[in-house]
């Protein structure tokens, strides 16, 4: 897992640890030391804790003029254990959401598993986003992942792209219109 770095191919545009208005603004990495882990296994430095043991995320992108935000994640999301998604709406959706974020792209494809207990949190999170006109779109998640989801009816509050997307080809305005193309159709 060490190996797996978030995509860095929009440094030259957007660094969370440099936006003033992002959950991260000032966070230092560690250049020189492996420091974080999931479970046992060492990951990249540049992934992001937000508070769970075994979840982390990177926000690639945020563009608040079109209120827009794009966030990779790697590890286990584990609702039952450890109420990931409360703890990401409290540090991360909330205070994106405040700073006129309404529009969340979630990049799944490093998400190894999914535990799942219910989905209040997740339909908070979509009336949320969708009071300003927003919505909430897992992609290029494991089919086991997605299938996880669904089990609980996640798919019901959030929506889980099916299509796989080899959305590093692309600039970010590429996949923000690809995502409201798909929640018009």
């Amino acid at each position: 897992m060490h190996n797996i770095e978030p995509f860095y191919g929009w440094r030259d545009r957007y660094l969370v640890e440099e936006d003033e208005r992002s959950p991260f603004f000032g966070h230092q990495h560690n250049e020189f030391a492996y420091d974080q882990k999931i479970y046992n296994y060492y990951v990249h430095p540049q992934w992001n804790n937000f508070g769970s043991n075994t979840l982390l995320l990177k926000c690639l992108y945020t563009d608040y003029e079109l209120g827009y935000t794009i966030i990779e994640f790697i590890g286990e999301w584990n609702d039952f254990l450890h109420n990931d998604i409360e703890m990401l709406i409290r540090s991360i959706v909330n205070p994106l959401i405040a700073q006129g974020v309404f529009r969340f792209i979630l990049i799944g494809e490093n998400i190894l598993t999914f535990h799942g207990e219910a989905t209040d949190y997740y339909e908070e999170w979509q009336d949320l986003a969708s009071e300003s006109g927003g919505f909430v779109t897992l992609m290029n998640l494991q089919d086991h992942v997605r299938n996880e989801m669904k089990d609980i009816g996640i798919h019901q509050c959030v929506r889980l792209d099916s299509q796989v997307l080899d959305w590093r080809k692309y600039p970010p305005e590429f996949l923000l219109r690809a995502c409201i193309q798909e929640a018009l159709e």
